[in-house]
């Protein structure tokens, strides 16, 4: 490993972080909140999920940012960064795009 490998751990595992984060609460998002809100009608139990938009509407950011920096660092061609951006959009895919990245850029 050189120097330019160990300067991209922290930025790694920065991204990684905000992957996983970011992947749960869509999953959460999509198959918790949303089904509550609009199939069971239920407002007193909607109203305690609420919690859940707003915490994933407050991180997205964070891991566009994660996601940007880490492809800058790593020199990621600009499709494959507008797809780890996006990749915390759809559920689950975070998650894989994670596991991509730590497959080609982590520590064998």
């Amino acid at each position: 490993m050189t120097s330019q490998d160990n300067s991209l751990d922290p930025i790694l595992k920065r991204y990684r972080i905000m992957a996983i984060f970011s992947g749960t609460m869509m999953l959460l998002l999509c198959f918790v909140e949303i089904p509550v809100k609009h199939f069971m009608h239920n407002p007193s139990l909607a109203s305690h999920l609420v919690w859940i938009p707003v915490v994933h509407g407050f991180t997205y950011p964070i891991y566009v940012l994660a996601a940007i920096q880490f492809c800058f660092k790593a020199r990621v061609s600009l499709p494959k960064m507008f797809a780890y951006i996006l990749a915390g959009t759809l559920p689950l895919a975070s998650l894989v795009a994670e596991r991509h990245v730590v497959s080609r850029y982590g520590h064998k």
